[in-house]
């Protein structure tokens, strides 16, 4: 996915979490807005639509902590993420999770970025290649 694409999905994605992950209202405001290209929008749509699955592989992987304590930045980088290593057979897992975590250097901290970077590098560890589809 290209570099702008993935920062437009995700910043629909952390736009989406102030609205329930309604990422059909943010959808409608981007229609009239236009800030955002259709495929980076579609993207973000097609996170949503596994969000519960991807929301269920960051609680199996976080330690002592509580997926409602994590920042929006932080969750909006690694359901992205999660989505582009488990859907989207075109992204190598070690590329999303790159990503994802340079977005949290951007977009947050570096002590974010390594939280996200140690979720991520779990949920890829777990995956084998029957269960990736």
């Amino acid at each position: 996915m290209g570099e702008n694409k993935r920062e437009q999905a995700f910043l629909a994605l952390f736009e989406a979490s102030f609205h329930s992950d309604d990422i059909d209202y943010i959808a409608e405001n981007e229609k009239e807005e236009s800030r955002m290209s259709a495929a980076a929008l579609k993207e973000a749509q097609s996170v949503c639509k596994y969000l519960n699955e991807i929301d269920e592989m960051i609680k199996s992987n976080l330690k002592a902590w509580d997926i409602r304590r994590i920042s929006k930045v932080a969750l909006a980088a690694m359901r992205l993420a999660i989505f582009e290593m488990v859907y989207d057979e075109s992204i190598p897992a070690g590329a999303a999770v790159n990503e994802a975590v340079e977005l949290c250097k951007k977009y947050s901290s570096e002590d974010e970025a390594s939280f996200v970077n140690g979720v991520l590098r779990a949920v890829s560890g777990g995956m084998t290649a029957g269960s990736m589809q």
